[in-house]
Order: structure tokens, then sequence, then C-alpha cells
């Protein structure tokens, strides 16, 4: 029975060894890590030697060779499967992970030195003596060296520039891109042959510790330190470079690597290597400059957008359909809407003319009697004078008298004539004229208009002295047609008063003439100055609220303001102001 239990624990040991076999069990012993090169193959080996021998030291019988080269020949290793894992500067990780699939699995750290999330910029250097180049801005025009395209930190070079309106790639500005090592960059701008030059942070200083630079040769634009190791940079920061593994790498394998990287303490470079670090600094560079992942951001065809967005240029279609189609309804509504309100406003027009006709109608009717005694006396004189002419004549008197009797009867007729003529231009319905008009004629006309109404009512009407008056822009029978209004209602309010007093004064302002009609009544309560141009609103027992209203309208067609206030003697004094022709 012991015998058939030999081969079942051979095969048991075969499988315990299988689960405890080394990483060379899933992949070669050598395994090969691409390092990017930046200042040529022979250099790279003084920046990762001591992660190298940590490597092989923590996993052998595992080989790992370093397969130093530039961008172009990293992509081609990739993507022929002859690498396992890479080395490599962040931006160029971001493409490999979108390409070929590539993951990090730790991030480069340097003991005493920037966070590895912040870590690394590129310079922009000029020779110490270009005054010209003061800053980044002063690159446009300029000749900028740089080792590709492609690299890192030219990238990071172009972001800063772009955000300053400054496009490296259209003229004036000229690229001159030297290839690696990145050292030939800083020889160009030595020599002369670029006015400026973008290369990794830091480079210049190692260069200048190697003796390759001289103190004070070059001068960086835009300078900000790094809190360590002290380099001078120019752009923002990322993160510091990747390990990272291929597609075909195995898991356990990587695993491993991982391990051993994390627990490597510092060399003598003071270098380490830390967990993944987030990358979307770097994402976002390459987003705003629309490169890797983010190509396609930049070179959509029509029909490619069309395509893409379809659903929302579809919808946003409709909704402007929809707009256009409202906007043609609201102009239609808007059309016949000013067309209603012409109309109305028409109506309102020719309403207010009729109240503005009828309110003159309603003053005339109050003038009749005085008008009437008013006439009376220039006929009762052309009466006197042609019967003395008459007897002159008979007794054969003198030519001089007779002469002086018929200049009497011209004028009193010529009086009378002027009389009715006012009251005829005052009563005639027409559309308003404005000219420019002397304020001294309106004042008189209608004082001569009123008088004999003052007279009738026993009320005094007195001018008060004003200065000289300037033209102004009105139609003189509508501000009449004012005038005699508010002198109505003042001999109206002073009716029944012990004292009757009507009192026109006008006063010059800087650019207009005020003319006021004060009297001696009992004044307005609050109420009542606060409505007093309302229409319909009235404080007489058989008014009609018309009259202050149709003032106030004709007043503003002037340009001028119609109000009311409390005189400080006591009584009402309303106030027009209009403005200077």
């Amino acid at each position: 029975m012991a015998r058939p239990m030999f081969p079942l624990l051979l095969v048991l040991a075969a499988m315990l060894l299988l689960a405890v076999a080394p990483a060379g069990a899933f992949a070669s012993e050598d395994i090969r890590v691409g390092v990017l090169a930046y200042r040529g193959a022979e250099r790279v080996g003084d920046s990762w030697t001591s992660s190298f021998e940590h490597l092989n030291k923590t996993l052998a019988p595992l080989h790992f060779q370093m397969v130093p080269g530039d961008l172009s020949f990293l992509d081609e290793e990739v993507a022929a499967g002859r690498l396992d894992f890479i080395i490599t500067n962040p931006g160029h990780y971001i493409e490999l992970e979108t390409r070929f699939g590539a993951s990090r699995i730790a991030t480069v750290e340097t003991i005493g030195g920037p966070p590895p999330a912040a870590a690394m910029g590129a310079t922009l250097f000029v020779r110490a003596e270009r005054s010209d180049i003061r800053d980044i801005k002063n690159l446009r025009g300029k000749t900028l060296a740089a080792a590709s395209q492609d690299s890192f930190s030219f990238r990071q070079a172009w972001r800063e520039m772009a955000e300053l309106g400054i496009d490296p790639f259209s003229a004036p500005t000229h690229l001159s891109f030297l290839g690696f090592p990145a050292d030939t960059v800083v020889e160009a701008v030595r020599k002369g042959e670029a006015d400026a030059g973008v290369v990794r942070g830091c480079l210049i200083e190692a260069m200048a510790a190697e003796g390759n630079v001289q103190a004070g040769e070059f001068r960086v634009l835009g300078a900000q330190t790094l809190p360590s190791p002290g380099c001078q940079i120019s752009t923002r920061l990322y993160p510091d470079w990747p390990f990272a593994k291929l597609t075909h790498t195995p898991e356990a394998l990587a695993k491993r690597v991982a391990q051993a990287l994390l627990s490597m303490s510092a060399g003598a470079d003071g270098q380490s290597w830390t967990v993944p670090v987030d990358y979307q600094s770097v994402h976002d560079l390459y987003r705003v400059l629309k490169l890797g992942p983010y190509q396609s951001l930049g070179h959509h065809s029509l029909w490619t957008l069309f395509w893409e967005y379809r659903h929302w240029l579809t919808a946003l279609g409709l909704a402007f359909l929809w707009w256009v189609l409202h906007v043609l309804r609201v102009q239609v509504l808007v059309r016949r809407r000013t067309e209603e309100l012409r109309a109305a406003n028409e109506a309102a027009r020719l309403h207010r003319e009729e109240l503005e006709h009828a309110g003159r109608l309603s003053l005339v009717g109050e003038m009749a009697s005085g008008l009437a005694h008013e006439i009376n006396q220039p006929l009762a004189a052309i009466a006197n004078y042609a019967t003395g002419c008459l007897h002159r004549l008979e007794a054969q008197g003198e030519a001089d008298q007779i002469a002086h009797g018929l200049r009497q009867i011209a004028a009193q007729a010529q009086r009378g004539g002027d009389i009715v003529r006012r009251m005829r231009d005052f009563v005639r319905k027409r559309p308003a004229a404005l000219r420019p008009v002397q304020m001294e004629q309106i004042i008189e006309d209608s004082l001569v208009l009123f008088a004999p109404i003052a007279r009738r009512k026993q009320v005094t009407l007195r001018l008060v002295p004003y200065p000289p008056l300037p033209l102004v822009q009105a139609d003189p029978v509508q501000l009449e047609e004012v005038l005699l209004n508010l002198l109505q209602n003042a001999v109206d309010a002073v009716e029944g008063q012990p004292r009757r007093e009507v009192a026109l004064s006008a006063s010059l302002g800087p650019d207009s003439v005020t003319l006021s009609v004060s009297d001696s009544g009992p004044g307005l309560d609050a109420d009542s100055i606060q409505r007093l141009f309302e229409p319909f609103f009235t404080t007489k027992v058989e008014g009609l609220g018309l009259g202050l209203s149709l003032c106030h309208s004709i007043v503003e067609t002037h340009g001028g303001r119609l109000w009311a206030e409390n005189a400080p003697n006591g009584g009402a004094a309303f106030h027009v102001l209009l403005p200077i022709a």
C-alpha cells in the first residue's frame, strides 16, 4: 500500500516548488527595464545605479538589465514587446499608458527633495547678457531650442507660453529641435544658435556641478526655485518619474518588483521609491495641449463632430427652430400690439384735443360778460367821437379837432378788433405749433383776456415785476390756455375770502423760465396736492376736474413741469417751468 503513494508525493512536491518558485519562473531571468536617457546612454547609469543594484540584490537570481534610449527607441522596444518594465518621464508614461496599457507601480522619490507629486519642472533659459529677453512673454519671435518636440520639458514650456498667448509653432517664433542628449540645447544657446532653450529642471545646475557651465553664464526666465535641491525652474510642477510595468509582464513579478522598490533605502544619491502618486496634473497638461490621449480633441472632422454630438445637435436644432418660431410669433404679437397702442394713442390724442377745446370754450363762457363790457367801451367811444366829428362838421369846426376824433375812432376800432381776434384765436381748435415765442407777450395777452373776469369778481390782479425773459419754444395759444386756467382757479379760490388777490410773477433760471400764479385763498391740503393733476379730480362743487389735468399735459408736451404748493404767506401757488429755446 506504500508504493502507490510515492508518485502522489512527487506531484505534491512539484506543486509546492511551483508555489514558492522565484520570479524567474514566470519570466526570463534577464528582466529588461527601459530607461529614458535624456542626457545620453553613457550618463543614464549615474541616475539609476542604486535602484538596479537594489533590485538585483533583493530579487536574485533575477537580473535586471538597464536598456537606455531616447523616446523613439523606447517606443519601438515597447511596441515589439522587448521590455518588461520602463522608467521614463511622466508625459511619456501617459502616452505609454494610453497606447500600450502600461501601469505604474512606484514613483521615484528624492530624500530631502520636493514631494514626488510636485517634483518636476522645465527650465527656460537664455544667455545672461540677453537684456532683450527678460521674461517668457519676450520669447515671441525668438528662436527656441529643445531636445525634441515630444520631450516632456518642451511640453511643459509650451503650456506656459500658450497661457501668455504665444504659439511656439506659428511665425514669427522659430523652433529648433536638436535631439538627445539635452546638453546640446545648452550648447546651442551658448553659441548663439538659439535665443533661448528649454531643458529638464535641474539640468543647468547639474552641468554647473560637472564644470560644463560657468556660474552666471545663463539666466532662467520666470525663475522659481525648488525648495530642494535648489534648482531654478520656469514652469509649474509635475510628478516625478514612474517605474511602470507593461501589459505582458506577469502580475506576480510586478508585485515582487514593487515590494522591492518600496523597501529600498535611500542610496548615496538620496534616491528611493514610493507608492504611485496622482498624475492628474500631467493629464491636465496633455488635455490643454490636446496631446496623447487627448489628441482627438484637436483633430475632429466636421462629420465626426456631427456624428459624435448628433443627439445634442438635434436637440439644439429643435430648440433653435422653436426659438425662431417663438421670435416670429412675438414679432407678430408686438406688431399687432403696437398698432393697437398707436390707434389708442391717436384716439387719446383726439380726445385730449376735444377736452382742451371744451376747456377753452368753458373759459370763454367765464370771460364773455367781461369781454362784452370791454368791447362796449371802444364801441361807445367810437360813437361819441363820430357824433363829435359830425357836430364839428355841421358847425364848421376846426380840421385838427376833426382829425383827432377820426384817429381816436380808428384806435378804438382797432382795440375792439384786437379783443375779438384774441378771443377767436383762443377758441379756434387747431393742432399745437411750437415756435420761439416771447414770454412777455404771452403774459400780456393772457392778462388782457382775463382782466374783465377779475374786475367783475372784484379780485385784485397783480403783476409782480420780473426781469427780461428769453424766448421759449412753445405754442402761444396753449400757454395762454394754461395761464388762463391757473388764473381762473386762483380767482375761484379767493372767492368769499376777506382778501381777494391773485399775483402773477416770473423768474429766470440757468436754462429755464418759471411762471407762478399765487392766490390769497385757504391753500391746499396734502391729499389735494398729490392728486391735483389727476383727470376728474376736483375740489370745486361744479368742477369737472379736467382743467389742471389738461394744463399738466400741455406743459409736459412743451418739455416743462407743472407743480403746486402752499405759499409761505398763505394761499396756494402754481408754478410752470419751461426750458429756454
